[in-house]
């Protein structure tokens, strides 16, 4: 059963990255509440250790008391700083504990395959984190699937997982979660690296979540 992290955290009237940037030079990271039942939110600011405290934690689910009332809320984003990684603002989801949810929760691996130990091949993980359905109080902190027995030229499917009671699988079961693949040689690997001298990359940088804040304040719900 997920165990609540309690949080403290103080309502703002204004919202906009002018007021957010005020709000960091205190010491704090800006916020905002979005309700599971409406389309309502709810602004806030919380201490920078705080937060980051509450993020180190790995629980899943927290207690806040927003526009004064208490709340069970989870993390719906966390924006970081791309170099110092420090936490720039946060988004808390509302849940009703009486409703499925669908969340991702950390993937790990557990055992050393045959395929790597015995057969000399590559282990390659390419998803991390599962796509669970369930009730709050049900998130997991992590899922583990055995895979000693994942031989060369085999995979993992996510309708493989054998998952805990009460949890549904929430992407499709077809996705290849893990491999085994066949180890590169020094020429292929020699190779690669020359491909690669002919590849450029675009660097695109996606909106910050307090771009998303307006002037016009929801009413609290």
């Amino acid at each position: 059963m997920a165990i609540e992290y309690k949080l403290e955290v103080q309502k703002r009237d204004q919202y906009g990255k002018k007021y957010c940037k005020n709000i960091r030079k205190t010491g704090s990271v800006p916020g905002i509440y979005y309700s599971s039942d409406s389309s309502n939110s709810i602004p806030f600011a919380i201490e920078k250790s705080v937060i980051r405290n509450a993020v180190k934690s790995g629980a899943r689910l927290y207690s806040v008391s927003v526009g004064g009332k208490s709340r069970t809320v989870l993390f719906k984003n966390v924006q970081y700083h791309p170099v110092t990684e420090e936490i720039l603002h946060v988004d808390l989801y509302g849940v009703n504990m009486n409703k499925k949810i669908q969340i991702n929760v950390p993937l790990e691996l557990i055992g050393d395959p045959k395929g790597v130990k015995l057969e000399g091949g590559n282990l390659m993980q390419s998803v991390l984190e599962l796509d669970i359905i369930c009730l709050p109080s049900d998130i997991p902190e992590k899922i583990e699937t055995d895979i000693t027995e994942l031989g060369l030229g085999e995979n993992i499917q996510a309708g493989g997982i054998k998952l805990p009671k009460n949890i549904d699988l929430g992407m499709p079961e077809d996705t290849v979660l893990a491999s085994i693949s066949h180890a590169m040689s020094d020429a292929e690997l020699e190779s690669d690296v020359s491909e690669e001298d002919d590849i450029s990359f675009e660097d695109n940088q996606g909106d910050s979540s307090e771009s998303n804040e307006t002037e016009s304040s929801n009413s609290d719900s």
